[in-house]
């Protein structure tokens, strides 16, 4: 056996990949470090400069409350157990309409993706319903099914389908034609192809589907909570702001802001941890 010789000039070749490689991570984790940073100064002033309005006069705060009353009503709220049975409430209806939307969305969406007949005959009806605000929809959906959970339910999922069927039917539509030529070569059944060539390659698109999906489901399920609800967050603040106790009221909305910062940002770090060999989207 024979040593292989390896010059220095080799050796200088093979190192700086991966260093290149390291100084691209290190550089988009110190982007992102810098953009959170920011967008924490950013709220930090908007914060400062409301409770400033309010220790001057310059508004009401018994009508717009402030970030200190509000941060002192959600302290009540969570030591006293009132904040927990609606925020569960909230994220068990956001979280079964997701899971039906998901089940539902996804091979609806791959199917009419690999079909042209299907795709034509449903885009035009898809983009209707994504379009139109559910909201008008709410007489309707009230006469149908109540004021019940049921309804509310009904509303999450139809906020969070259409923007999941839109991106998963983009993506199968999307899909590279070597991929499905390779699956033909192999005689491949079409369920097969679908299992392991289509849904893998359209990755990208449903989560980038489920990350959109996620945000219009919560926006759903406190709409739903404030005009046909009686617990959840939303109904939180439709019963604290009729009562006029605005900084409960506030600390509801706070709450929701964070559960959609975290739902959202999420998703989006499943998305980057599967999907990174990605471009697509």
């Amino acid at each position: 056996m024979t040593a292989t010789h390896v010059s220095p000039a080799d050796r200088q070749e093979t190192a700086v990949l991966p260093a290149g490689v390291a100084s691209r991570a290190v550089s988009r984790g110190r982007r992102r470090l810098g953009t959170g940073l920011l967008g924490i100064i950013g709220l930090v002033l908007v914060l400062g400069a409301w409770q400033l309005s309010a220790w001057l006069d310059w508004v009401d705060a018994d009508f717009s409350s402030s970030p200190l009353g509000a941060l002192r009503a959600l302290w009540g709220m969570a030591t006293d157990g009132s904040l927990w049975p609606p925020l569960l409430s909230t994220l068990q209806t956001v979280a079964i309409g997701m899971a039906v939307s998901i089940v539902v969305g996804i091979p609806i969406g791959l199917v009419i993706g690999r079909s042209h007949l299907l795709h034509g005959l449903t885009e035009p009806l898809i983009s209707i319903m994504y379009s139109v605000p559910f909201a008008v929809f709410l007489p309707i959906i009230i006469f149908w099914f109540g004021i019940g959970g049921q309804a509310r339910l009904v509303i999450v999922i139809w906020s969070a389908i259409f923007p999941l069927l839109i991106n998963v039917v983009t993506g199968a539509r999307n899909l590279d034609s070597n991929y499905l030529q390779v699956a033909k070569v192999f005689c491949a059944a079409p369920t097969l192809t679908m299992r392991t060539v289509t849904f893998p390659a359209t990755l990208p698109y449903i989560l980038a589907g489920v990350r959109q999906a996620v945000g219009r489901a919560l926006v759903g399920a406190i709409v739903a909570e404030l005009f046909m609800g009686n617990e959840g967050l939303g109904y939180v603040v439709q019963l604290q702001t009729s009562n006029f106790r605005m900084d409960d009221a506030m600390a509801a909305i706070a709450v929701i802001a964070v559960l959609a910062i975290v739902l959202t940002r999420g998703v989006a770090w499943v998305e980057s941890r599967f999907t990174f060999w990605s471009s697509s989207v």
